[in-house]
């Protein structure tokens, strides 16, 4: 840092790349909502159908699915979250102080990629919902095929722009709506199908016991085989399939840029509202709908999309799901790509550079090969950024535990890093290389890949000047640093403070909606435990499905309108 530092006006700097404010922080709920928002997704239905697909067993879901999503909940815990609120920065601005121009803009084009098709597949996903409504035929190619299929995606997608332009508040805010709803509907599609499930198994639609719902799942829903007879994927596959999902944002760090914003490292926790109530219970939740949507239709369940499978399991509230779902996660994703497009052009708003890449976004939607290949996406995309936590990681944790200097390169003022970018190269050659070479099961492939990139990069930063000491650099750091909180101090203080609404209307409205969610699961409840044949089933399936869209309905209004209330109030 040149010596000018003291001189920077902060006011030119844009917010983005400077440290959150204290004033900015969030509290745990915030999180809890964002990430049982981004985590009970429209793809829960495609990951329920591919752990079916796959052969898994029941006792390999119920059990690999909740130990790889608590070692995903650890990962966030002890990983990412420590990084994000010592630093208060996204990994965009912190990888642009260790690692310079050269790989900063690389790697952030590469998300920016990634997560620009992450959001297309979502707004795919939702628009099979709309499809559905409006009977548009299933879109079975890799290109458009009907037009009406187009403007369906295009309304979807414009909503999902305009929320992820308006950055994390609304992002939240929209994800700790939906949160409680969906996992309210994820909780309720079973209950209704299971007594289909039940009577094509065990010939009643009575399940009286754990025995029987372990029959029922054991023979209809996770057999233990392939479609082909083949014998499936075991308990360790179950695992490192739920651990790896969301390597990109947890050992690839990507997640710095929501939980910068936190307030205490522990709100890592909060990311167990979607492993665990997302992940966990909604993929098994979607197997049990996929399943029993198929013995309704007389389809395969790999034959069924989304929008299929939530509606016979939930009526018009589960073209609701898939759609709101849908949103919930591309507009976390579509605000990380908006972050990355923003830090390569920095002369640039992130409403704007999010706009740019949303319209982008939108056109990719329309091309339905970006939902049927997502699962390799996330896969190959986790590998291809776990090079680049490892990297993070060794400078943030590493560096100062074994006396080299963290942000060497920004103190050297150099905008190429060769350690990083080689760093960055050798890790993809190793991973991709194990992966070749079939060593190990793919899932755990980043684990190797993580340390190895540590190693390296160690090695080489040392070699370039990490063990040089920069006294009089840091120094001038520190004194930016002390600049930018007292700049953001006053900026604070201009703020008028917020109030909970306490009035009786708001608490009249947060009764109704939560009432809403709790009549239905009493009425998904009713049809699960009160069918005594086919002909009472279809009679509580149908009232649950009218009722439970005038609670959703009921919910929507009258949580959205408390929140408004509530934000509204001021100082």
């Amino acid at each position: 840092m040149s010596s000018t530092s003291n001189k920077i006006d902060i006011s030119q700097i844009s917010d983005e790349q400077l440290p959150v404010a204290k004033h900015q922080l969030k509290g745990w709920k915030h999180f809890m909502g964002l990430y049982a928002g981004e985590h009970v997704a429209a793809t829960e239905f495609v990951f329920g159908a591919t752990f079916v697909a796959l052969g898994a067993t029941m006792t390999d879901i119920l059990l690999g699915l909740l130990v790889g999503n608590l070692l995903a909940v650890l990962s966030w815990t002890l990983i990412t979250t420590p990084i994000a609120v010592e630093t208060r920065l996204s990994l965009y601005t912190y990888l642009q102080r260790i690692a310079g121009d050269s790989m900063t803009k690389l790697y952030n084009w590469a998300n920016v990629i990634i997560f620009t098709v992450i959001s297309a597949a979502m707004i795919t996903v939702s628009a099979t919902a709309v499809r559905f409504a409006l009977d548009i035929p299933a879109q079975l190619n890799w290109y458009p095929t009907n037009m009406a299929f187009v403007g369906v995606v295009a309304a979807v997608g414009v909503i999902v722009v305009l929320v992820a332009m308006y950055g994390f508040n609304a992002v939240s805010d929209f994800s700790r709506i939906c949160a409680p709803w969906l996992f309210t509907m994820f909780i309720a599609g079973p209950l209704v199908l299971m007594p289909v499930l039940a009577d094509a198994v065990i010939g009643s639609t009575t399940v009286s016991s754990w025995a029987d719902f372990m029959e029922i799942g054991s023979t209809s829903v996770w057999t233990g085989l392939t479609q082909s007879g083949e014998p499936g994927i075991g308990l360790m596959e179950v695992i490192g399939f739920s651990w790896a999902a969301n390597t990109i944002t947890h050992f690839g760090l990507i997640d710095m840029a929501l939980l910068r914003y936190a307030k205490r490292k522990r709100y890592g926790l909060c990311t167990s509202a979607g492993m665990l109530f997302g992940h966990y219970i909604a993929w098994i939740s979607a197997g049990i709908m996929g399943a029993g949507t198929a013995v309704l239709v007389q389809k395969s369940i790999v034959q069924l999309d989304p929008g299929d499978v939530a509606y016979h399991a939930l009526g018009l509230s589960g073209l609701v799901i898939v759609i709101v779902a849908g949103w919930t996660t591309a507009n976390a994703n579509l605000y990380r790509a908006g972050l990355a497009a923003q830090a390569i052009f920095k002369d640039k708003s992130r409403n704007k550079t999010t706009a740019i890449v949303g319209a982008v976004t939108v056109c990719i939607a329309c091309f339905p090969f970006v939902f049927t290949k997502l699962l390799p996406l996330l896969t190959y995309a986790g590998l291809l950024v776990v090079p680049v936590g490892a990297i993070v990681f060794a400078e943030h944790v590493i560096f100062p535990k074994i006396g080299y200097t963290r942000y060497w390169a920004h103190y050297r003022e150099l905008t190429h890093s060769t350690p990083a970018v080689a760093s960055w190269g050798l890790g993809l050659v190793f991973g991709f290389g194990l992966n070749a070479l079939d060593v190990i099961s793919f899932y755990y492939l980043f684990i190797p890949t993580w340390f190895f990139t540590i190693f390296v990069y160690t090695v080489l930063a040392g070699k370039h000047g990490a063990k040089e000491d920069y006294t009089e650099e840091k120094a001038q750091m520190k004194a930016f640093c002390e600049q930018v909180e007292v700049y953001q101090t006053e900026q604070g203080a201009k703020l008028p403070d917020h109030v909970d609404d306490i009035s009786p209307v708001t608490r009249v409205l947060r009764f109704v909606s939560v009432a809403s969610l709790i009549v239905t699961i009493i009425m998904a409840g009713n049809t699960f435990l009160l069918s005594a044949d086919i002909a009472s089933y279809e009679s509580n399936r149908d009232l649950f499905f009218n009722l439970g869209f005038a609670c959703t309905l009921i919910y929507f209004s009258t949580a959205y309108w408390a929140m408004r209330r509530q934000k509204a109030l001021v100082k």
